[in-house]
C-alpha cells in the first residue's frame, strides 16, 4: 500500500473478482432452491435461515479489522442465497410477481445508493473501509442480490427461457466491460451495473442446471450442483490472488 492510501475491506475489482462473483451468485440460486424446494422447507423458513446467517456473517465482516477473503465471500454467498429465497417468497408466496418484485427491488437498490451517496459523497466500493460505509455496502448488495433473482426469473418467464436469459445477461455484461475500457462512463456506475447483472446471470444459470427438462432446464440435482459450485468457489478463493482494494486517503491524491 502506498503512502496516503486506505485499504478497503472488500476485494480489488479484478477478473478473479468477477469469476468468483458469478460462481457465488449461481451457488446462491441452487443453494437457495435446495433448502426451499428440494428439502421442502418453503420460501419463508429458508429466508429466515439465510437472512440469519447473513446478519451474523455481515456483523463479523464489519467487526473485522481488514479484508478477510473467506469471510467476505461467505457473506456474499449468504446474501445471494437469502436473495434467492426472499425474491421467491415475494414473487410467489406474496403474489407480487416477477415484474412487480423487480420494480420494487430496483427502487430499493436506487434508494440505498442515493442515501449512501448523500451521506458519504461517493458510492465507490474502494472506499468501503469504515463500519458506516460497510452497512451501506451490504444493504445495497442484499437488495441487488434479491433484485437479480426476480429479474432473472422475469426474463426467463417472459419467453427467453433460462438459456436465453443467461445469454442476454452475459451480453449485457460484455457491453458493460466494453464501456469500461473504451468509454468515459463512470467506472462506479459501470461497477454497480455489472454487480447487479451478475446476479440474474447466476440465477438463470442456476435454474438452467437444476430445473426439470420440461421447464427448460438440465434437471441436475440441486444439492450436487450446489456442492460442485461451492467447490469451484473455494478453489477460486484458495488459488487465485485475493487482495483488498485501495483508495486515496482524504487530503491526498492518487
Amino acid at each position: 500500500m502506498g503512502t496516503g492510501e486506505i485499504v478497503s475491506k472488500v476485494p480489488a475489482v479484478t477478473l478473479t473478482f468477477w469469476i468468483t462473483k458469478v460462481l457465488a451468485t449461481t451457488l446462491g440460486e441452487t443453494g437457495g432452491d435446495t433448502l426451499s424446494m428440494t428439502l421442502n422447507l418453503g420460501y419463508l423458513v429458508s429466508s429466515v435461515i439465510f437472512v440469519a446467517a447473513l446478519i451474523v456473517l455481515a456483523l463479523f465482516q464489519i467487526a473485522s479489522r481488514g479484508f478477510r477473503p473467506w469471510l467476505y465471500w461467505a457473506t456474499i454467498v449468504a446474501s445471494t442465497t437469502a436473495g434467492t429465497t426472499l425474491a421467491d417468497f415475494a414473487d410467489r408466496s406474496l403474489g407480487i410477481g416477477y415484474l412487480g418484485g423487480s420494480l420494487l427491488l430496483s427502487a430499493c437498490v436506487a434508494a440505498t445508493l442515493a442515501v449512501w451517496y448523500r451521506s458519504q459523497g461517493s458510492v465507490s466500493v474502494q472506499s468501503v473501509a469504515t463500519p458506516r460505509v460497510e452497512v451501506f455496502y451490504w444493504a445495497t448488495i442484499t437488495f441487488s442480490q434479491t433484485l437479480g433473482t426476480a429479474l432473472g426469473d422475469w426474463v426467463a418467464d417472459a419467453g427467453l427461457g433460462y438459456e436465453g436469459g443467461a445469454l442476454v445477461f452475459a451480453a449485457l455484461l460484455a457491453l458493460i466491460a466494453a464501456a469500461y475500457f473504451w468509454t468515459r462512463i463512470s467506472h462506479v456506475l459501470l461497477f454497480w451495473s455489472a454487480f447487479i447483472l451478475t446476479r440474474p446471470l447466476g440465477a438463470t444459470l442456476g435454474d438452467l442446471f437444476d430445473k426439470p427438462v420440461a421447464q427448460g432446464g438440465f434437471n441436475f440435482s440441486r444439492p450436487l450442483a450446489s456442492a460442485v459450485l461451492a467447490g469451484a468457489l473455494l478453489l477460486c478463493v484458495l488459488l487465485f490472488p485475493q487482495r483488498a482494494g485501495e483508495h486515496p486517503a482524504a487530503g491526498t491524491t492518487s
